[in-house]
């Protein structure tokens, strides 16, 4: 499925084309998986209508890949034909610059992102750098597997961003593929910490309540009690503010977005440092993924057992699961099986 140029998904319905294409030669240090499942992430539609920095057109989407290995190119040892690998956001850096050396390569210049800079999961067959694959615990599948490798990984990410104690109250607004497993990766990490969570549907409060949330409102409500930390994985400005009048003094705000939309950027003029920034909160951003945080996220979801709330659909529907997950339709993650 092939993103030809960008999109206004509100009247485009079908950005994606369903195009015959050769089976990718692995290159120099690079693997060939065939494609056993590929989740679909929020970024894709940032992609698709132009928030991101602008993709490789056409190219491929899809950054949340399971496959088993056929081919290796040269240069490629320790990794065996026929063992299942995934792949995630961060598809290469550099490996030399100062940011790759102390370990935030994912701020690397050079950074490359898969289904964006270079093609992705959403086909049969995929090439990635082998340095820059997983190898995928035994008790997954690859359609369990696949929502592990972003929404989870990245969650993985902002949890820990977010400084967090056990016993502290952590906030999650917005309950999407990432928010719902970061509520069970927090329930495992921080047994005695509370979990409230803002969401503007009363089904997305519903799935919260139903995976052990203490708490669920709408964006603008007000919890039982003050957060320490709150992630957003909203792609809009209201929860933004709304989170940091819910921090308790000295707490942080961690926003997990690429991009946020434009059409309530003029909430932006009501900011109060009064009510907004006063006491010592917090506001860090999270900006892409390193390997190392896929391959702990991945360590600690076997160890825990944690299994995404998913659904799996045929590669050819990509379409239709896009556009559901923008109207908000989806519940969990969805995952794209190659038929």
């Amino acid at each position: 499925m092939v993103l030809e140029r960008a999109v206004d998904l509100s009247r485009e319905t079908a950005p994606l084309v369903l195009r015959e294409l050769p089976v990718p030669e692995p290159g120099v240090g690079e693997i060939l998986l065939r494609v056993g499942a590929c989740g679909v992430c929020h970024t894709e539609l940032d992609e698709i209508e132009g928030r991101t920095p602008p993709p490789r057109f056409p190219v491929i989407p899809g950054h949340q890949v399971v496959g088993r290995v056929v081919a290796c190119g040269d240069g490629v040892a320790g990794i065996e034909t026929g063992s299942r690998r995934g792949v995630a956001w961060i598809y290469s850096a550099c490996g030399h610059c100062d940011l790759c050396l102390s370990g935030h390569e994912n701020l690397c210049p050079e950074f490359r992102a898969t289904g964006r800079d270079a093609d992705g999961g959403y086909a049969e067959y995929m090439a990635a750098p082998a340095a820059f694959t997983y190898p995928i615990p035994d008790c997954f599948t690859d359609a369990e597997a696949a929502p592990l490798l972003c929404g989870g990984a990245i969650g993985y990410r902002s949890l820990k961003l977010a400084n967090l104690r056990d016993g502290h109250t952590l906030g999650l607004t917005g309950f999407g593929a990432s928010g719902h497993q970061v509520l069970k990766l927090a329930r495992f990490l921080y047994p005695s910490s509370p979990v409230f969570v803002f969401a503007r549907s009363e089904k997305d409060r519903d799935f919260a309540r139903s995976l052990g949330a203490d708490w669920a409102g709408e964006t603008t409500a007000e919890p039982p009690l003050p957060c320490a930390s709150i992630i957003d994985t909203t792609p809009a400005w209201l929860p933004v503010l709304s989170a940091l009048e819910r921090l308790r003094p000295g707490g942080r705000l961690v926003i997990n977005a690429i991009r946020k939309e434009s059409r309530d950027s003029n909430l932006l003029a009501d900011i109060s440092y009064e009510r907004h920034l006063w006491m010592e909160k917090e506001i860090k951003s999270v900006a892409n993924i390193t390997r190392a945080d896929v391959s702990a996220f991945l360590d600690i979801a076997a160890k825990m057992g944690l299994k995404p709330e998913s659904q799996s659909f045929p590669l050819e529907e990509a379409n239709r699961v896009l556009l559901d997950l923008r109207h908000g339709r989806a519940r969990g993650a969805a995952v794209l099986i190659p038929t």
